[in-house]
């Protein structure tokens, strides 16, 4: 993992297995995403009469133990593990979200980012109110069991108003239901287990639990699972798949599969391409961990320069692009990534990264090599610059942090003290990630934004409309 690298979204679990302990497997679905988001957790549960949502701050391990999943009894259950894309980190913005009239109950997780908050706001009466999308979805659909009568036809209506980037995990107490938006952006695919099945975001959750991969919930998608089986419809026709090509370079597990295709090859292809792209004649290829692994080794297969060991990263150390300052963020990165010294001593070293966002943490792991006795080092990056800001739900939202938008790659370069720096091609990117150009969404790094983004669109637009004088 690059230690400066991108907040991400969300992970996101759903299991509907009779006779299971489906708040274990929902536990263990959750750990497997853990990568995904670290400020919360949450897991709801139903026993097919009442639903009991559990959640809480902080990491899985930390929200969950024996004593509080023995309580989480039930046959089906949803999942979330978070990072905020839209809303702060309170206890109040964790999920799964809960609603209740007394007659309909619908728990609800959310992965991504939707770019029509502040209008679904206004339309629902939450303006001032709601400080996640999430909580405006749920209310709708809340409001539309009342009058359709159940929650599948409620999310039939409601979908389809949404606009942006969007995957589901819901339930009601007895079914648990799965959408994804129409140009499929995030990633979510079904499972089946002996007694069941099992939605998530990524498919290394399904393996943790012991499922067979089915599927992959198709954009504009709405899947039911209950006791009648597994049954689909479309909320949406697809306009165009555009899955974002970040899921790949950097978001997903390396041991995932995504729309069919294995996230570690299409990362080692990348590396293969970045040698062919910028050859450098260096002594040792390194990564830095651990999604730079996957790269580095293409990258060494290719240049035929000796893969190592060169950085060590400290495991209990949180992600550190979760800390909220820049001052944290700085002392996380010394704590969790340190220098092998006796590996890289007099070493003239290629270090393989995924990506660099606001180039502060590159230049400290460039500094900390050469104090460690790197004679040189040179930076390659498994994708293009980062130049657009990201409003489908990865946190950078301003071009302000973003070091690629202002600068050229010789200046950032300079700026982060390498003897070189090489940045892998948009094609090769895309070549590598194993689907044409126009199947993902790039525009991070081209400003093409398949979802039109209205103006003021961002993370905090509605905690913004919170500090607005009332009439």
């Amino acid at each position: 993992m690059g230690a400066e690298s991108p907040k991400e979204e969300c992970g996101l679990f759903g299991v509907w297995a009779p006779g299971d302990d489906v708040a274990r497997l929902a536990y263990f679905g959750l750990f497997a995403q853990q990568h995904r988001g670290q400020e919360s957790a949450g897991i709801a549960v139903s026993d097919g009469t009442n639903i009991l949502v559990y959640k809480d701050l902080g990491l899985i391990s930390q929200v969950f133990n024996e004593a509080t999943l023995t309580t989480l009894y039930g046959d089906l259950a949803i999942g979330h593990t978070r990072y905020s894309t839209t809303g702060s980190t309170t206890w109040d913005n964790a999920q799964p979200v809960f609603k209740t009239d007394g007659v309909h109950s619908l728990s609800l997780g959310h992965n991504g980012n939707l770019v029509n908050t502040s209008e679904l706001a206004d339309a629902v009466g939450r303006g001032g109110l709601a400080t996640t999308d999430s909580d405006i979805v749920t209310t709708m659909m809340a409001d539309a069991a009342r009058e359709t009568g159940g929650i599948e036809a409620a999310a039939m209506r409601v979908l389809p108003s949404l606009r942006g980037a969007f995957c589901f995990v819901f339930m009601d107490e007895r079914s648990v239901y799965a959408a994804r938006d129409p140009h499929g952006v995030r990633p979510l695919s079904i499972g089946r287990l002996p007694n069941g099945f099992v939605v998530a975001s990524e498919t290394c959750a399904l393996d943790i639990v012991g499922a067979t991969l089915v599927r992959d919930v198709e954009p504009g998608e709405l899947v039911r699972i209950d006791d009648r089986g597994l049954h689909a419809q479309r909320f949406a026709e697809s306009p165009a798949r555009s899955l974002c090509i970040f899921e790949v370079v950097y978001l997903a597990r390396p041991d995932s599969r995504i729309d069919g295709g294995s996230v570690h090859e299409s990362r080692r292809e990348m590396g293969r391409r970045l040698a062919e792209e910028h050859p450098v004649d260096a002594d040792m290829v390194i990564a830095v961990p651990t999604t730079g692994h996957s790269a580095a080794q293409g990258f060494s297969e290719v240049s035929g320069i000796p893969y190592g060991d060169g950085l060590y990263k400290n495991q209990y150390v949180g992600r550190t692009f979760i800390q909220p300052s820049q001052s944290l963020r700085d002392r996380g990165v010394k704590l969790k990534l340190n220098p092998l010294p006796d590996s890289i001593r007099g070493k003239r070293l290629v270090v393989v990264d995924d990506s660099i966002v606001r180039g502060t943490t590159t230049k400290q792991v460039v500094l900390a090599l050469r104090e460690a006795g790197a004679t040189e080092v040179h930076i390659r990056i498994t994708c293009p610059p980062i130049q657009w800001p990201c409003f489908y739900g990865i946190d950078f939202p301003t071009r302000q942090e973003l070091i690629a938008a202002d600068l050229t790659i010789e200046q950032i370069r300079s700026y982060v003290g390498a003897d070189s720096l090489g940045y892998l091609s948009l094609d090769g990117m895309v070549a590598a990630a194993g689907q044409g150009k126009q199947t993902y969404c790039r525009a991070c790094f081209d400003g093409e934004y398949p979802i039109e983004v209205p103006e003021g669109a961002g993370k905090y637009v509605l905690e913004d409309q919170l500090s607005l004088p009332t009439g």
